[in-house]
């Protein structure tokens, strides 16, 4: 689904730095900025997550000697609003975990590099965070892990590989955080987790996707190996990972159920660079503590019928679904590869109602994000969401792999891809069902 490794992000390497005056950004002339007392608790707590040795971004941050060297790259990209990395618009639904930085903040960091990047007082300088090492979501309570080393070789295209792991559950299980650690980044372009028991749990339709769009190009196969047969039950998506996506962690009172007996499913999308090497990726859980009230699931759809045309800049295609039954909808994961440039989600009610809930004015392929909702979002039975997605398959779109191509839907990123997928819960109907604009904004 996702190519180019994290290393194309080069987060902090525009070739060009932007200068930004006292006039831009409000400056205290009476006491310096430093950063053992004003910029690492910034650091600290929005950026280190990612900016440390071992994690999806390029560079470390964690310490003066670390950050100084990127001083007026921070300063060019919180300026341009690149980092944090958050697309989405904040004037809909309110989210969880939002990456943004303060006004006093950006202020703070534009400062610094405006007044030569000072250490100041090692005396001054707070705890750094603490991590476990290898997991950003903390200790798992269980490592699921490949049973075998993948070997990527420098060059060519890899098609889809499908890899199994037994859990040997002996009875059901409730996950209320999930986290997939790629062994080798460089090579992993995305993960798609799947849970597979049989028997499983039958489970009451709530989504319907539109048929006619799940269409796609058959799929090439290389043979090595293909996805295996209905021996293992059904398959449920349970966790993915891409460049950009956070540990899930569930909301409260619900988590995912895994039944026993079951099997995880990785399907990996690797890509060469120059380089062969090998992966062995992992899939950490955290067990709720207690059962939960409610199963979170989710549900994928896209549109494999898409064709941009070659030299186009503003292709919109759209992908829907509708709820067959009335759900709470938890959380919002679009996907697009190289072309895309923006996108939105809407919801079209069976009453004739219809509101943008979650548009994203300037997708970044290099970071996709799962939006959950701080306030979930209740829609009744007949509701569609509609995922429009607008293209830029022009020579103007810096990123496009080549503009002179009339481009379908495909797994690799040369191809494109118009993909969803919406978290969710079923909803017991209690009294009258909310319309879909009753919870957008809260």
């Amino acid at each position: 689904m996702l190519t180019r490794s994290f290393g194309a992000l080069l987060l902090f390497t525009f070739p060009a730095i932007l200068f930004v005056t006292s006039t831009a950004v409000p400056r205290a002339a009476d006491k310096p900025v430093t950063f053992t007392k004003d910029v690492a608790p910034i650091l600290y707590k929005n950026c280190v997550s990612c900016h440390r040795d071992g994690e999806m971004a390029p560079m470390s941050l964690v310490t003066y000697k670390d950050a100084r060297p990127w001083a007026k790259s921070i300063r060019k990209n919180v300026v341009e609003g690149v980092m944090p990395p958050w697309h989405a618009d904040p004037q809909y639904l309110k989210l969880r975990d939002e990456r943004r930085l303060t006004d006093a903040e950006r202020s703070t960091l534009v400062r610094w590099a405006n007044t030569g990047a000072l250490e100041g007082d090692p005396n001054a300088l707070p705890a750094a965070p603490t991590f476990t090492d290898g997991w950003r979501m903390g200790k798992p309570d269980q490592i699921f892990e490949m049973q075998e080393d993948y070997a990527v070789p420098a060059e060519g295209t890899i098609e889809y590989e499908w890899f199994y792991i037994p859990t040997n559950f002996t009875e059901a299980k409730h996950v209320e955080q999930i986290e997939i650690r790629p062994g080798n980044k460089a090579v992993v372009h995305h993960v798609l987790v799947y849970y597979r028991a049989k028997p499983d749990k039958q489970r009451t339709p709530v989504l319907q996707p539109n048929q006619a769009q799940m269409k796609t190009p058959e799929r090439r196969v290389n043979g090595t190996r293909p996805p295996k047969g209905p021996e293992f039950g059904p398959r449920r998506l349970i966790a993915s990972f891409a460049p950009g996506i956070d540990p899930q962690a569930f909301p409260a009172g619900t988590a995912l159920r895994l039944e026993a007996g079951g099997t995880i499913e990785l399907q990996m999308h690797y890509t060469t660079n120059g380089t062969a090497g090998t992966d062995r990726t992992r899939v950490g859980v955290i067990y709720a503590k207690q059962e939960p009230k409610h199963e979170i699931r989710a549900s994928a759809f896209f549109n494999g019928t898409l064709v941009l045309p070659a030299g186009a800049d503003d292709v919109k295609v759209d992908a829907d679904l509708t709820f067959v039954q009335d759900a709470i909808v938890w959380g919002i994961l679009p996907h697009t590869h190289l072309r895309g440039k923006k996108w939105e989600y809407r919801l079209e009610g069976p009453d004739g109602t219809a509101r943008t809930i979650l548009p994203v004015p300037k997708y970044d392929f290099n970071w996709q994000t799962t939006y959950t909702l701080k306030t979930p979002l209740q829609v009744p039975a007949g509701t569609k969401i509609v995922h429009t997605t607008v293209y830029d398959n022009s020579s103007q779109n810096p990123a496009n792999p080549d503009p002179n191509r009339t481009v379908p839907w495909g797994e690799q990123s040369f191809d494109e891809m118009l993909y969803g997928v919406v978290q969710f819960r079923e909803l017991t109907p209690v009294g009258t069902p909310a319309q879909v604009s009753s919870n957008a904004g809260k």
